[in-house]
């Protein structure tokens, strides 16, 4: 499986003239929440580490090579990205768009093989989608629609996975099974790093946190030694009440 580092990165977010430079070690296995407000730059962070928009300065690597010397068609077959929306131009069905997942793996004009729609229904069969795989994506509910892209990227079957707002539009019951989801494929062996509004998923879910603040000061490390309620509340300029229950913290606003 692949790992993911970065190396004096510094992301570049307009109107921002510092930021502290990342060095993460992103290892197999390993669950990476991103927090922070709005516009401190998760998103830009997200797309920066998939090779979609350039650092200000520093470099990502994947398996200690430059991303930017990888070639397309390695980099999608071992990095995928769950987008917080996506925009859909042309008409296509569910089934269609899950196996968008399998065209790194495709000769030019090349057709999908069983292998390939096996892998595509077992993916809706685990975000629950079997039962819509005939149905138009433009008829979709936007949880729907976001499930279709988490079964995309689980078509895709990359080493590492970056998802920005993985649970959007999710009720609670999909919410918990698509962190469930993240969870397992890191417990297989993958890499996953994904931004998060909720605190409460990322503490119960998230094996490493980075913090991220809207002047470009970041802070990174164990789940545990991240949740600290000081540093939170600083983070979100929220007073907190951190409580415990079954044995994990969580957060709730005081104001």
């Amino acid at each position: 499986m692949s790992g993911l580092e970065t190396r004096g990165l510094v992301i570049d977010v307009p109107g921002r003239s510092a930021g502290r430079p990342l060095d993460l070690d992103i290892a197999p296995g390993q669950r990476w929440g991103v927090l922070g407000p709005n516009g401190a730059g998760k998103t830009t962070l997200l797309h920066t580490l998939a090779g979609l928009r350039a650092p200000r300065t520093g470099e990502v690597r994947l398996d200690g090579r430059p991303l930017a010397r990888l070639r397309r068609r390695d980099l999608a077959r071992r990095l995928g990205v769950v987008f917080q929306e996506r925009h859909d131009d042309f008409p296509a069905t569910v089934r269609e768009t899950a196996l968008i997942g399998r065209h790194p793996y495709l000769a030019p004009w090349q057709q999908e093989g069983p292998e390939d729609h096996a892998r595509a229904e077992a993916a809706l069969e685990r975000l629950e989608l079997a039962h819509l795989a005939e149905r138009e994506l433009a008829t979709l509910s936007g949880g729907e629609r976001q499930r279709v892209s988490l079964a995309t990227v689980l078509t895709q079957a990359p080493g590492v996975w970056l998802a920005d707002e993985p649970t959007n539009h999710l009720d609670l019951h999909h919410q918990v099974a698509v962190m469930g989801l993240l969870a397992e494929q890191a417990d297989q062996g993958r890499s996953l790093v994904m931004c998060l509004h909720d605190l409460n998923l990322a503490a119960r879910w998230c094996s490493h946190l980075l913090l991220l603040f809207p002047d470009g000061e970041a802070c990174w490390g164990p789940a545990e030694a991240m949740l600290v309620p000081a540093a939170l509340e600083r983070l979100y300029d929220q007073p907190l009440t951190c409580v415990e229950v079954d044995g994990a913290p969580v957060f709730v606003p005081r104001r």
